[in-house]
């Protein structure tokens, strides 16, 4: 089984971590929030076990990469450019991108304003979504008066870092069991639909009396330590970004994406059974296939790695390795 290295390379700036296995065609993969580079260990050497050379870096702003304190620095094409300069630094010059959750938004951005480093695309949990009508606070604003959301509450400066930091621990393992594929149905739809305005993000997520299934002590453990390490500000200066974004990259979700691309999630993942996968499916002209697991909630490749080995690999195989 080939070995995970780890290394720190300099990047559009910034020193950035990566984890990385095997040789051969490159597969980058992003991670969501709140998740690290580590969230792909089932990838890495699966990845590498059938001939792929597989990197995952903390993106900016989480685990061992350099978190700089402006929200400004977070925004789409700074983002962009740090996974395209990995790619430089690494001398891969075209990969395939796989991204989960915000890893994901990423990737098809990738895949959009760079068609010509994307030689494919696999998305996890978050569906392709076109250019909205209005930036997306100002969305909520209007469609979600007088109830609680994620994105609304994480534009406040420091009050959801004091939230989130005050018990590490307690603030992943209420994430991660809140959205795994054995918690209550109901949990995520009513926390996301239906929490009153005021609210904080953790106050509609239970604490679990059990990790949940797909999370070992010692993987809980890797993550609060990198995250009491680092805080949460870096995670959270991306969503605080996303408005910028609909002004600075008018061009993204206005267009077609040509490349391969395949989509997995759970059907318990409130990314796809909250939203509708037809936009994505009208703006995608080589989607190769929707790969729904059942009882998968939104970790997808934690909480079901041997599936998602397999689609990965199976849809890697079947790419034209001439091009």
């Amino acid at each position: 089984m080939s070995e995970i290295a780890q290394r720190t390379l300099m990047v559009n700036g910034i020193s950035m971590h990566l984890a990385e296995a095997g040789e051969g065609p490159a597969v980058v993969l992003l991670h969501g929030f709140p998740e690290l580079a580590y969230s792909w260990r089932h990838q890495l050497t699966a990845l590498a076990a059938a001939g792929y050379r597989a990197i995952a870096p903390d993106i900016r702003g989480h685990g061992r990469t350099d978190a700089p304190a402006e929200a400004e620095a977070y925004g789409m094409r700074t983002m962009m450019a740090d996974i395209t300069g990995l790619m430089d630094a690494l001398e891969v010059a075209e990969a395939v991108v796989a991204g989960h959750d915000q890893g994901a938004l990423l990737a098809w951005a990738l895949a959009e304003a760079h068609p010509e480093r994307v030689r494919a695309i696999a998305a996890l949990g978050v569906p392709y979504h076109p250019r909205p009508p209005m930036p997306l606070t100002q969305a909520l604003a209007a469609y979600r008066q007088g109830k609680f959301n994620v994105v609304t509450y994480f534009q406040q400066p420091h009050i959801p870092e004091r939230e989130l930091e005050a018990d590490v621990r307690d603030t992943l393992l209420r994430v991660f069991a809140a959205q795994s594929g054995d918690a209550d149905p109901d949990l995520v739809p009513t926390w996301l639909m239906g929490t009153p305005e005021g609210a904080g993000f953790l106050d509609a997520l239970p604490k679990p009396d059990r990790l949940p299934y797909w999370l070992s002590e010692d993987d809980l453990s890797h993550y609060t330590a990198e995250y009491e390490r680092s805080g949460f500000t870096g995670t959270l200066n991306r969503y605080r970004s996303i408005d910028a974004d609909w002004s600075d990259l008018p061009e993204l979700g206005t267009g077609t994406i040509t490349q391969p691309a395949v989509y997995i999630t759970g059907d318990m993942d409130s990314a796809y059974r909250l939203g509708t996968l037809e936009p994505m499916k009208a703006q995608l002209t080589e989607l190769r296939a929707i790969v729904i697991l059942p009882g998968c909630g939104h970790w997808t490749q934690q909480e079901r790695p041997h599936e998602v080995n397999d689609q990965l690999i199976a849809f890697l195989n079947g790419l034209d390795r001439t091009r």
